[in-house]
């Protein structure tokens, strides 16, 4: 039985982005130690009957997380923002789980392993959205005096979610969490953390970009203790021929 695991979620519509990603997995031959899992968000038969022949396991997404239908208004792939805090629900037997967004693609395998090391002892392995060449991550308008209005990416999301002004703050400056890529054991604390938060976020907020925030909540407010991997180990680049002109995402060690 394989320990690990790397898991993806995709709809019908993204199914040529999941796909790409699971032949980049597999052209490596580190891959045949680790499980491929998918989570089905509105893929089609025909779709589902061509991965099965790549991937260890398919189930279907579940709302974890009770939302109210107005919420969804049918887009069924907002099922990936709740149940990537559920994994070892779906998949339970694995030691560590490694999640990567299906607009992605591996092109080192390194970058695979050191996310799984990252993870080690409970810790959630994940990169921040910050590095050299960043100038500024957050955006301030000064008022007048100390008066300011803060308009960074976590603090507006978490005032929208009404999570309290008070935790709002700490998220405020923080260098907010590319939620796209992270790593965890089977036994971390990491994820009931996470799914409190999400229930929390879920409540007030906006699915998409909830388990965003809850996980931010988890780092930079509940402290889980965290392995912060470098940031070119996710570098995005632009392919107009992807569905849409979607941006997708190459996982790369360091040079």
């Amino acid at each position: 039985m394989k320990k690990n695991v790397i898991v993806s979620l995709a709809d019908a519509n993204y199914f040529p982005l999941l796909d790409e990603l699971v032949d980049s997995i597999k052209r490596f031959k580190q891959s045949e130690s680790v499980s491929i899992c998918i989570l089905d968000a509105g893929l089609k038969q025909d779709q589902k009957d061509s991965l099965s022949k790549k991937v260890d396991e398919i189930k279907n997404a579940e709302w974890d997380i009770e939302v109210p239908g107005y919420k969804v208004k049918g887009k069924e792939w907002l099922k990936s923002q709740v149940s990537r805090a559920f994994l070892p629900k779906y998949f339970p037997n694995y030691e560590k789980y490694l999640w990567i967004d299906c607009d992605a693609w591996v092109n080192d395998w390194n970058c695979i392993d050191l996310y799984f090391k990252a993870c080690d002892d409970g810790k959630l392995g994940i990169t921040q959205t910050i590095g050299p060449g960043y100038k500024i991550t957050s955006k301030v308008n000064w008022l007048f005096g100390k008066l300011a209005l803060i308009k960074s990416q976590n603090f507006k999301h978490a005032i929208k979610s009404k999570i309290g002004y008070s935790d709002a703050r700490k998220l405020a400056f923080a260098p907010h969490i590319n939620i796209g890529v992270f790593s965890l054991e089977k036994d971390s604390e990491g994820w009931s953390t996470w799914q409190n938060n999400l229930s929390k976020t879920l409540k007030a907020g906006n699915i998409f970009g909830s388990e965003g925030l809850a996980i931010n909540m988890s780092v930079y407010i509940d402290n889980l203790e965290t392995e912060f991997l470098p940031l070119t180990f996710v570098q995005r680049i632009f392919e107009t021929k992807k569905p849409k002109s979607l941006s997708k995402i190459r996982l790369d060690s360091c040079a």
